[in-house]
Parts: C-alpha cells; structure tokens; sequence
C-alpha cells in the first residue's frame, strides 16, 4: 500500500468527502501539493486531504535525493509513457479502493487532483474505474492514451484541466490533445488556460480548481 501524508478534515471525526493529490515526478506526498488542501479546507471543512507517495524511488537523481515517481521519464516516448501509467495504475487503484472502504465512502465522494505525471495518472485511472468518481482536476499534465481509452473506458467523470501557456516542461500544446481525446471518449471535460503562467498552479487554477470540487464533490 502507498505511504501517505494527509490533512484531516476541519470538523473532526470522519471525512464527508475525500480529495487525493497525486504529485509530479521527483516530488513526494509530504512536498508542496498537500499544501493546496491547506487553501481549500475552509471552504471544504468536511473533506480529508490526502497525497500519497509515488511508488518507484525518483531515477534521474541521486540515492539520497528522495524523490519519487509514478514511473520512470527517461524515456519520454509515447510507447513507454504509456507503459509506465499501466503498470502505476494497479497501485494507484488499490490506494484508492484502500481509502473508500477505510473511510466508508462511495465513489462519488472522492476526486483526484494530479500535477503533472500525477496528471497523466489521474487521467488514465479515473475513467477505468467500474464507478464513476466525483471528479479529476488534471493541472499541467497530459492524456497518455494509445487510442483505447474510448474502448477500455468504464465510467465518465467529470474533468477539468488547467494548463499555463508558458509550461516549459510538458508543453501547453497538450492540453487541446487531451481536452479531444477525453472529448471522443464521451468524458465531460473543461480546458482552462493561464496565460503566461509556467509548469506551476497559480491563483487562478486554484480558484477554478475549488470551483470544480464545490460543484462535483457532493
């Protein structure tokens, strides 16, 4: 099972709801995107905040860096990305089937938030899931697919992703290749772009990003 880190939820006792981070290559769950359910607490009091470690230890760094990653990204090829986020997505699915059943919570009560490879997670897994989760932000990552996804895809949620145009590390061109591949799929998706803004989250993906939770996550 994933090592997690997490923020319970400010009324105390169990969660209502659950939003699960799933963090960018080379960072881990104690890094900073745990820190966004810090923002988004008060206006979500009932909702725990969890962020797992990426199973694979970080291989472009060294031994003692502690890093984290999904899979590995020294081979960027679309092939072995797509490799990468199947043979993550058993994990990933277990953490989460681990965290519905501990916390009693259907799938409708859950949402996954994802940064970059996290992203690519997050997009992979969610429509693969037999029950439809409450919802999947995708900030600053991209939709790996081999043209199955239309095939292999169980379940629809609902999908925002947010992109800044400036993004040095997974260029902004992908968010219109994933906005059309979730589109031909039949997955309800909204694309918001950031001008100017780099491989980061900034103000406005943060608000647009509690919007989406105050209106999925019931």
């Amino acid at each position: 099972m994933l090592t997690d880190y997490r923020i319970p939820p400010a009324t105390g006792g169990n969660p209502g709801r659950v939003v699960i981070f799933l963090h960018g290559v080379g960072d881990s769950g104690s890094g900073g995107l745990l820190s966004i359910g810090q923002m988004w607490q008060r206006a979500l009091p009932d909702c725990e905040f969890l962020c797992p470690d990426a199973p694979f230890p970080f291989d472009m760094a060294p031994p003692d860096f502690g890093g984290r990653q999904w899979f590995s990204l020294q081979d960027r090829s679309p092939q072995k990305v797509m490799t990468g986020v199947q043979t993550a997505a058993p994990l990933l699915n277990d953490y989460i089937d681990h965290v519905l059943k501990t916390r009693e919570l259907t799938p409708d009560h859950l949402a996954l938030v994802g940064f970059s490879q996290g992203t690519m997670m997050a997009l992979h897994v969610a429509p693969r899931r037999a029950k439809p989760l409450a919802g999947v932000i995708g900030y600053s990552g991209l939709l790996a697919d081999n043209g199955a996804l239309a095939t292999e895809k169980k379940s629809s949620p609902s999908i925002l992703l947010v992109h800044g145009t400036q993004d040095e590390v997974v260029p902004y061109t992908m968010l219109a290749l994933a906005e059309k591949g979730l589109a031909a799929a039949d997955i309800p998706v909204r694309a918001v772009t950031c001008p100017g803004i780099g491989h980061t989250i900034d103000d406005r993906g943060l608000v647009e990003g509690l919007a989406f939770l105050k209106a999925n996550l019931r």
